[in-house]
């Protein structure tokens, strides 16, 4: 390759180096003096002229299933912008309704795909880990409730495949976990990024008898009109208004790049978009939905608001703040008092976290605003923000302090290379998504683990079926670090105790985010440590170590020892033909949720064993 494309793709793959440099604050935005050439531009956009829409609502029943489908379909993602292709679930044009369950009632989904020829099918890179050439005209999904306690053969591993037109796969989801703030994504192996950013998410809202999503709950919390999803993403887009996957003219179409930093940010569905409202308290459930970016998220008027909640649910009391971090994959349940402003006055949401050093170099800069809200004359909900939120009558339980755990895992972070085009591979341990040496925690026991980020940026680290709690974050010496235990070739797992190479004391979790978590912003140059407690089968009422077959329409399980414990086939063909002819998995998945990173191969089974 030439010496321009040796460069910038070395950066480009994940904007992140070897991990040879110490890691530094990220720096305020600087905006560029020109236009780069090396990444690609959107036209321009008008703000704030689009309203922002609210996806519809799909109330789960425990005794009748509900209708997940898949479909090629087109979107207005800009009043002067065509309508352009893109993925959706159900009627929406651009990603799936807002899905409502309650605690203990299992949610049935139906799930099958109508989808037609990728919306990114000359992107889509067949070197990848499982991704076939045919995946273009018939891209393969998988349907995974984020957050969700759910049995392994409806988790939506990455290798339990549905293609177009090859019948239904049943889900099921018990919900038997604490109400919560969960989404429901596609996490097809290798095409995750393309699939979701095609359009292919949604919300889930977990509800119990205290937080109802009725305007009587318990708890006081804003409700109906004045609860409200918020999806944030980034994109860039082409001159013809299309989406774009790709972010550099330097790495060729149909090759893996490792994320970008979008110039135009779009809310549920929208660019720029606006939304009047009542001057009283709204309830907003904001997730942070891109592929790639870590936002510091504020109003323009540096007005405060309170975090009521994390991913898995309500925190003990609201946080009154003025900022919070979000990285891909993080949820905020917040409250935002507009009472203050007047009939007209507007506020945006913003940001002011500059990209990773790697994707500044390259010209790539910051999101500085998202969407406006514009005052109405209405006074809207004005009750008072609650003082607490768990422990005591009409309240669930408070969130009990953190657990001790009985044994302390390493597990690193890295970014080394091979020999192709871009040279990097994202990696977990050092290792490839199918080497055998997984992590195997045992069922009832309470872990701590050391997320060992040796990379100058930030790594979204997500844990399929748990949740956890945030402990801290250590600054570690990378260079000494890495000198001192030099890494082996990709293939041979390492994460050596750190525990020398400390440069500082740990620094605690924000206090919004100190709840329920299943996500965790692990900074780069840093340690980061979570508190996980692995359920039983028994706390679980499934077995979370069962074995099941890859093709989703044959639901089948057994016990690790060979018992059969269910089996209930479901007709219209083979739907794991995307991957071959089906075999026999088993666990979960543990990986970055910056979703290229995943894609290209920081993902990893693991199991919960008896």
């Amino acid at each position: 390759m030439g010496a321009a494309a040796a460069a910038a793709s070395g950066a480009l793959a994940g904007h992140v180096s070897s991990g040879t440099a110490q890691a530094a604050p990220a720096p305020k935005i600087q905006p560029p003096k020109i236009k780069w050439p090396t990444i690609f531009h959107s036209p321009p956009m008008a703000k704030y002229v689009d309203d922002l829409p609210v996806p519809s609502t799909l109330v789960s029943s425990p005794t009748e299933p509900i209708e997940i489908v898949a479909r090629t379909t087109r979107n207005r993602f800009h009043r002067d912008q065509p309508a352009v292709p893109t993925m959706a679930y159900n009627d929406e044009s651009y990603l799936g309704p807002t899905i409502e369950a309650h605690v203990g009632e299992q949610t049935t989904v139906n799930y099958r795909s109508e989808l037609g020829r990728h919306v990114f099918a000359a992107d889509l890179d067949a070197s990848l880990h499982g991704v076939r050439e045919s995946y273009r005209d018939r891209p393969p999904t998988v349907m995974h409730l984020h957050g969700g306690a759910t049995p392994p053969e409806y988790d939506g591993n990455p290798e339990r495949l549905t293609l177009p037109h090859r019948g239904t796969a049943p889900f099921r989801f018990p919900n038997r976990q604490e109400a919560g703030h969960l989404w429901y994504h596609d996490h097809a192996m290798a095409i995750t990024r393309a699939n979701v950013y095609a359009g292919l998410a949604g919300m889930y809202f977990l509800r119990d008898d205290f937080d109802t999503g009725r305007p009587d709950n318990p708890l006081g919390l804003p409700a109906g009109e004045h609860e409200i999803p918020l999806i944030l993403q980034e994109k860039i887009f082409r001159e013809n208004g299309h989406q774009s996957l790709r972010s550099t003219p330097v790495v060729p179409e149909g090759l893996w790049e490792g994320g970008a930093v979008g110039d135009r940010a779009v809310v549920n569905g929208r660019v720029w978009p606006k939304l009047t409202v009542d001057r009283g308290l709204y309830r907003f459930r904001l997730i942070n939905a891109s592929s790639f970016s870590v936002w510091n998220l504020f109003f323009s008027n540096r007005m405060r608001f309170w975090v009521i909640g994390n991913e898995g649910g309500l925190l003990n009391a609201p946080v009154r703040t003025c900022s919070i971090q979000a990285s891909p994959a993080e949820r905020f349940d917040i409250l935002v008092d507009f009472s203050s402003l007047a009939p007209g006055e507007t506020v945006d949401l913003c940001n002011d976290l500059a990209p990773p050093t790697q994707a500044a170099i390259l010209g790539e800069v910051a999101l500085p605003r998202f969407c406006r809200f514009i005052a109405g004359a209405g006074r809207g909900d004005r009750r008072e923000v609650p003082t607490t939120l768990r422990g005591g009558a009409r309240r669930p339980d408070r969130i009990p302090p953190i657990a001790r755990p009985s044994r302390v895992r390493r597990v690193s972070v890295s970014q080394p290379y091979e020999l192709r085009l871009p040279p990097a591979i994202m990696s977990l341990n050092n290792l490839r998504y199918a080497d055998p040496q997984i992590e195997k925690p045992r069922q009832g026991v309470t872990e701590r683990w050391d997320i060992i980020n040796i990379t100058p940026d930030p790594h979204p680290i997500h844990l399929h079926l748990v949740m956890f709690r945030v402990l801290g974050r250590r600054p570690l010496r990378t260079v000494d670090y890495q000198a001192a235990h030099p890494q082996p070739p990709i293939g041979t797992r390492w994460a050596p105790d750190p525990s020398d190479f400390y440069a500082g004391p740990m620094r605690g979790p924000a206090a919004w985010e100190a709840g329920w978590k299943d996500t965790v912003r692990a900074p780069g140059g840093h340690v980061t440590s979570i508190i996980v407690r692995f359920p039983t089968a028994d706390e679980l009422g499934f077995d979370p170590d069962a074995i099941f077959s890859s093709d989703p329409t044959q639901t089948w399980t057994r016990s690790a020892g060979g018992r059969a414990v269910s089996r209930t086939p479901h007709g219209g063909g083979h739907g794991d033909a995307a991957a071959g002819s089906p075999k026999e998995l088993q666990g979960y998945v543990w990986h970055c949720h910056i979703l290229d990173h995943e894609d290209h191969d920081m993902m990893l089974r693991y199991r919960v064993v008896p």
